[in-house]
């Protein structure tokens, strides 16, 4: 026997007031109406109604029973408008994971005008140079800068992620300024720390890409602190355009014009992307914010 329809068919009787007008809502012959809550009763074991040939009356037990279902009734519809609403109305907590120099510089006030579109989405917001891949588990939406990454992950490009070499006016009036890749060589060195070491600078010489790297002072994971110390005259970083692009306006920075590219990698696919997992865009909140940060940063 299914239990909770014999229950609402029960409910509509004491409702409508009798087996016919609860049949006509459910669309059912009266017959089986009248059948299933005598089922309902064997198996409880007790009258819920008193039958007559004109219109049914609750037993004592019956109207306590139906107080009690009916509670159960309308605690079934809230959650299943709970559930519509959920599906429709971005809402619950998004967890978001974004590279640190970018997270603050371009992210942060993103997602501040998301919340103020979107006020019923908590955002959970981790800023690390921790490079993992993907979204896992635990994170809706990652930016991450590198490559293009597995095709088994939506990766929306937000803008281009090219290295350019710089130093401190500071630095550059005390070692002197390169004018050729092979120069940097002999000079003070910052390096981003991947999880396999140093990430090497090269430069296309001779039809070639060779390295350039120069001597290592200083390697770390962490974008903004990297930054701190070019600007500091600690050496020559190479950088993201993009994270250094505020402290080359205000004179903090120089960009360094060599006769050769000179870059971490030649691979073209170098960008920050938007990662999420395919079949998550289904959920309104990630839908939501996937298409905002995408026309608020793409390109940017």
């Amino acid at each position: 026997m299914d239990k909770l329809k014999a229950i609402h068919y029960f409910i509509a009787t004491v409702e409508y007031g009798g087996f016919s007008a609860a049949a006509k809502k459910f669309s059912v012959p009266a017959s089986s109406v009248s059948r299933r809550i005598s089922d309902l009763e064997k198996l409880l074991g007790a009258q819920l109604i008193n039958r007559t040939t004109r219109h049914i009356n609750l037993t004592e037990i019956g109207e306590l029973y139906y107080q009690q279902v009916k509670r159960l009734s309308q605690l079934e519809k809230d959650s299943e408008e709970l559930i519509r609403t959920y599906q429709k109305e971005p809402s619950g907590t998004l967890f978001i994971s974004s590279v640190t120099g970018f997270g603050q510089t371009y992210l942060i006030p993103v997602i501040d005008e998301f919340q103020e579109k979107y006020p019923n989405v908590r955002i959970r917001l981790d800023l690390n140079d921790t490079l993992t891949k993907v979204p896992d588990g635990n994170v809706d939406i990652a930016i991450r800068a590198g490559f293009a990454p597995d095709e088994r992950i939506v990766a929306v490009k937000l803008m281009s992620n090219e290295f350019i070499p710089v130093a401190s006016p500071g630095y550059l009036s005390q070692y002197g300024k390169p004018e050729n890749s092979e120069e940097i060589k002999s000079h003070h060195g910052l390096f981003y720390l991947s999880a396999n070491g140093p990430i090497r600078w090269w430069s296309y010489i001779d039809n070639n890409w060779q390295e350039v790297s120069a001597r290592e002072r200083l390697a770390t994971n962490s974008g903004p602190w990297l930054i701190q110390k070019a600007i500091a005259g600690e050496g020559i970083a190479m950088l993201p355009r993009w994270s250094v692009k505020q402290a080359i306006k205000e004179g903090q920075l120089v960009e360094l014009s060599l006769n050769q590219p000179t870059s971490v990698s030649p691979d073209k696919t170098n960008a920050v992307y938007l990662l999420y997992r395919q079949q998550a865009y289904n959920n309104p909140k990630i839908q939501a914010a996937v298409d905002f940060i995408r026309h608020r940063l793409g390109d940017a």
